[in-house]
């Protein structure tokens, strides 16, 4: 039984009070902000969140998986020469890094630990 399960979908946005405005009229989502670039949503089946940015949006898409230690998953990841995007740093609420699966997907895994 796997215990790294997709926990959490994140997209990028030019504007997130446009963003927050379509998805709370359109599905009635519920936001929570966490400073000025980045937001959260709730009520949606699966949580996750917004994050500001001003480069162009291609694949506004993350995939965010949990796993209870960040290390250990990450040493695995690297044995299967798996390439690590952004290493381990911190966030309001744990710590999380970003590796490229096989075909080039960037995926993250976070830990409250």
């Amino acid at each position: 039984m796997s215990t790294t399960k997709i926990n959490y979908l994140e997209f990028k946005a030019h504007d997130l009070e446009r963003v927050k405005t379509f998805y709370t009229k359109a599905f009635g989502w519920k936001f929570t902000d966490y400073g000025p670039d980045y937001t959260a949503f709730s009520d949606s089946g699966l949580e996750g969140g917004f994050e500001k940015t001003e480069q162009s949006i291609t694949n506004g898409a993350l995939a965010v998986l949990y796993h209870e230690n960040l290390e250990a998953i990450k040493e695995k990841l690297l044995s299967l020469n798996t390439t690590i995007s952004i290493d381990i740093f911190s966030f309001p609420g744990g710590r999380r890094f970003h590796f490229l699966d096989t075909e080039g997907n960037e995926l993250a895994i976070w830990s409250d630990k």
